[in-house]
């Protein structure tokens, strides 16, 4: 199975609301709670809800913010928690 992995500058978040707009809120597993965009390419691509676990990119400018650029399935989550690159605890 292939699974993507985070790239430098991406971080793991668990989606905690659904703002509208295309935005979300999310906490992310370095502990900071931020508001993230869906690019438009992505969001026609997968409908993400609460409970997703997400990949995401930080701005630079504001690191309270970030946009989205991939949604797991339960089966990846679970693949990458048993491969250790996600901690067991976090997520679904």
């Amino acid at each position: 199975m292939r699974v993507r992995r985070p790239q430098p500058g991406e971080i793991f978040g668990l989606v905690t609301a659904l703002l509208g707009g295309s935005r979300l809120r999310v906490s992310c597993i370095d502990g900071k709670e931020r508001i993230v965009r869906i690019p438009g390419k992505l969001k026609r691509q997968a409908w993400i809800k609460s409970g997703d676990v997400i990949l995401m990119v930080p701005w630079e400018i504001d690191n309270t913010r970030g946009d989205v650029t991939w949604r797991y399935t339960k089966i990846q989550v679970d693949w990458l928690k048993s491969r250790g690159i996600l901690p067991s605890d976090f997520g679904l």
